[in-house]
């Protein structure tokens, strides 16, 4: 599975840095076991759909190995558009978080995400 997360999609002193994480985590049924790789991509564009799920591709491009799906982000990274839109963007399969160990995954991209932002700024 693949949990992504997007930091940065406000406008900050007039331009947009927005950094997407990716990543690669093996899970059971209730928790994350174990990361295999992480993924990011960063954008100055203005989040619109399109721009965003561009960046979450790049970001999962950029894995170490290219894992099968799903992609799994929370529904406002997509701005709640129904899955099997956000799907059409995106290679592997996409779904929006149902599990704890899913959650933990996308929380985990979310600090990635945060981290590599602040780095940048």
């Amino acid at each position: 599975m693949v949990g992504v997360d997007i930091s940065g999609r406000h406008e900050e002193r007039g331009e947009y840095l927005m950094v997407a994480a990716a990543v690669h985590a093996t899970v059971g049924t209730t928790r994350l076991r174990c990361i295999e790789g992480m993924g990011f991509a960063v954008s100055r564009e203005q989040p619109t759909l399109s721009a965003i799920t561009d960046l979450v591709a790049a970001a999962f491009g950029d894995l170490p190995t290219q894992p099968e799906g799903p992609v799994v982000a929370e529904r406002g990274e997509f701005y709640e558009e129904p899955e099997w839109m956000v799907e059409q963007y995106l290679e592997p399969e996409f779904k929006y978080v149902e599990s704890i160990a899913e959650r933990e995954t996308v929380q985990a991209a979310h600090h990635a995400a945060y981290a590599a932002r602040k780095l940048l700024l």
